[in-house]
């Protein structure tokens, strides 16, 4: 990783460090919509799950009981919180939560039949490396649900994005992230994409990976 990556990347931990005693009262409602959209898809699969960017754990407690779930953080604050909520909920298929770079992830290729990536992108340094090893973790015939939220060139909301830029990139936010940054970059078959509210702020991407 180069230096201005790892700048980025401490940038992001620190943000996070802040964050992680508020977000359940805070951030985590404005997402609710997003993350239910992406369970209800998610559950209705088998076997292993791999959330990347898992958080405080705020998903968890709602992935059916049949899936092996593993999540991934980069930051160590919020994965305290995940792990004082699987002690306290009990959550017996959380099989492990670890810190990890999303950039670098260190399973093999193919260990994940689901890999859910959920208001991570704009916070990663680097995107494409992300998309990379999403797709190189999830098993043939598997499925990446991504959720996000993505620039838009045009009217006020496009307008806004650009303004907030300078600002969000200080806290560690990408507000003009774009879907091409992504979508273009895989050999995933995008299956769905679906606007989230609220007032359609985010979308769910849902990708197949190829038998």
């Amino acid at each position: 990783m180069n230096g201005a990556a790892r700048i980025d990347e401490q940038s992001v931990i620190k943000a996070y460090a802040r964050w992680a005693p508020v977000y359940d009262f805070s951030f985590a409602h404005i997402a609710a919509a997003g993350r239910k959209s992406a369970i209800d898809i998610i559950n209705r699969r088998e076997g292993t799950l791999l959330e990347v960017g898992v958080g405080t754990g705020v998903a968890l407690p709602r992935y059916a009981p049949h899936l092996r779930v593993t999540g991934i953080d980069l930051s160590p604050d919020m994965l305290k919180k995940a792990h004082e909520r699987v002690k306290d909920k009990g959550l017996a298929n959380v099989l492990g939560l670890y810190e990890m770079d999303a950039s670098d992830l260190r399973f093999e290729d193919g260990s994940y039949e689901t890999v859910v990536a959920m208001y991570v992108m704009t916070v990663v340094p680097d995107p494409v490396k992300v998309m990379k090893e999403l797709e190189r973790v999830c098993a043939p015939g598997g499925e990446v649900v991504i959720v996000n939220h993505f620039a838009q060139d045009h009217g006020v909301r496009g307008r806004v994005e650009r303004w907030m830029a300078p600002a969000a990139r200080a806290l560690g936010w990408h507000p003009d992230f774009r879907i091409e940054t992504i979508d273009s970059i895989t050999d995933l078959e995008l299956v769905e994409t679906r606007a989230i509210n609220p007032m359609k702020l985010f979308t769910m991407l849902r990708f197949r990976k190829p038998e």
